[in-house]
């Protein structure tokens, strides 16, 4: 693949006007407004698998970006967003494109305005327990600095290394350690804002509030249509002085279900809490005794003051016992730790396969049946679709189950066909089991078909909201189940 052959196939590709270049060259300076053909290919899409696919057939999932921005203040993101709409033109807030439902693709050429310029930490406050920082900064620098002063945001995905601070709750994210700190809206205390009619918001990091709905949360997991996130405040947590892993085998996924309900109803924070289906416990327990009779892993990771870490760990394994848990080797959670960045989708995608992740999260009631009839309907699709499960986000009500589906290399439409049908499959089924539709890779484009099921008469409110501060629907349209903007052809 080539950007010449890429750009015959999709034609002529429009760009900006060089006046309207120089109006944004005005405001962030020539050299942070790009137009060059190749820049606006690495903007085209994020890390959705469906783009993926696409490209590798020498397709665009959407459109080219028009330009690329790269503001570096709030203050000239505000002026992009007036020079904008006084223009009539499309924005899309970028984070670092790491997000894998296509809340950033472009739909219509609209130009993309990355925030990674603006990527500071503003202030640690140690009395508040709190810090403020800018939207941009990319989340491993972010923790590591916390570290360095001996606090932790607790907030720790996969995609860490490559994805910002600004997304994370942009895309209402959860880390891996969230059963003890929570997701990034239980982490979120205030954060600024510039809005799509040009205003500034402002939420107050303080100490709870009753002043109405929370105002905060319509911006957590907004995906950048209801403006551009400038700057988060965030709670920190001193960096454990201590912490110790548990590895288990349990006699069945029932067994575990039953198992860590009781560990978190009892009020019982392991700081991570990993269970596997048998496919997936398998690839990590190879040659180890004690799966052979109880084949489903599950590890586990306490942290704090030494003393509560050790006895939250023994009455967590009391309770564990008492579902006939035994005790392993912690070969299975070193190999987690090493390898927790890493994503696993890059060699099977490199090798023409067809892989995608799905996360839906559901109630301890439903989980069984949710996973038996979500597993049973993958495999029907084709005999040698992949399914894996595990359960990383355990809550005292359910759990976030987060699943695996592949197939073997194909001819492209037979695969995006059977891709589309797996999607199709399991999001339904979650909706009709109670469930939703999305635990933290958030919404974006692609579960667009299934937000309005979930949400009802909820997705009207959003768009009355949308329509109120967006008008002409100019910051990131289309997603979010939104209303679409003009001339874009994506189905849905």
């Amino acid at each position: 693949m080539n950007v010449t052959s890429l750009a015959h196939l999709q034609g002529e590709t429009p760009s900006l006007h060089r006046d309207v270049v120089a109006g944004f060259a005005a405001i962030v300076g020539p050299e942070n407004v790009l137009t060059g053909v190749a820049d606006r290919y690495a903007y085209c899409r994020d890390r959705l698998p469906y783009g993926l696919f696409k490209l590798r057939a020498n397709n665009l999932p959407g459109t080219l970006p028009s330009a690329i921005l790269s503001p570096a203040t709030a203050a000239e993101v505000k002026a992009i967003v007036d020079y904008a709409r006084q223009n009539k033109l499309s924005l899309i807030p970028f984070g670092a494109g790491s997000g894998v439902l296509g809340g950033t693709i472009p739909l219509v050429n609209e130009i993309m305005v990355d925030l990674k310029r603006i990527n500071r930490i503003v202030d640690l406050n140690t009395t508040d327990g709190t810090v403020t920082v800018q939207a941009g900064m990319n989340g491993m620098q972010f923790e590591q600095e916390l570290e360095r002063n001996g606090y932790t945001a607790g907030h720790l995905p996969q995609s860490i290394a490559m994805s910002t601070v600004g997304g994370w709750v942009a895309c209402r994210g959860a880390g891996q350690a969230s059963s003890r700190y929570g997701k990034i809206e239980d982490i979120v205390l205030g954060l600024k804002a510039v809005l799509p009619n040009g205003k500034l918001l402002e939420v107050r990091p303080v100490a709870r509030r009753a002043v109405g709905p929370s105002i905060k949360d319509l911006l957590v997991g907004s995906e950048g249509v209801l403006g551009f996130i400038t700057e988060v405040t965030l709670r920190v947590w001193r960096k454990p002085e201590h912490t110790s892993a548990l590895v288990l085998a349990f006699g069945s996924l029932e067994a575990g279900f039953a198992a860590l309900r009781e560990v978190v109803q009892s009020e019982l924070r392991p700081e991570v809490i990993r269970l596997y289906d048998i496919k997936e416990s398998v690839q990590r327990t190879e040659g180890m005794p004690e799966f052979v009779e109880r084949p489903i892993l599950c590890i586990m990771k306490f942290s704090g003051k030494e003393a509560l870490a050790t006895v939250e760990r023994e009455l967590t394994l009391a309770i564990c016992r008492q579902h006939d848990a035994v005790v392993c080797g912690n070969a299975p959670y070193e190999h987690w730790e090493q390898t927790r960045f890493h994503s696993y989708s890059t060699k099977w995608q490199s090798d023409g396969y067809y892989m995608d992740t799905i996360e839906v999260t559901g109630t301890w009631t439903h989980l069984p049946q949710m996973y038996e009839a979500m597993r049973d309907a993958a495999h029907a699709i084709h005999p040698d679709m992949h399914f894996g499960a595990h359960w990383s986000h355990i809550y005292p009500e359910g759990a976030c189950q987060y699943m695996t589906v592949r197939l073997p290399p194909m001819p492209e439409d037979e695969a995006i066909r059977l891709h589309q049908l797996a999607w199709e499959k399991i999001e339904n089924l979650c909706l009709e089991l109670g469930g939703s539709v999305a635990h933290h890779h958030g919404a974006g484009l692609f579960r667009n078909p299934w937000i309005r099921k979930e949400l009802n008469e909820g997705l009207n409110m959003l768009q009355i909201l949308k329509d109120g501060l967006d008008p002409d629907n100019l910051i990131n349209p289309g997603k979010l189940a939104l209303r679409q903007p003009a001339g874009s052809n994506w189905q849905s």
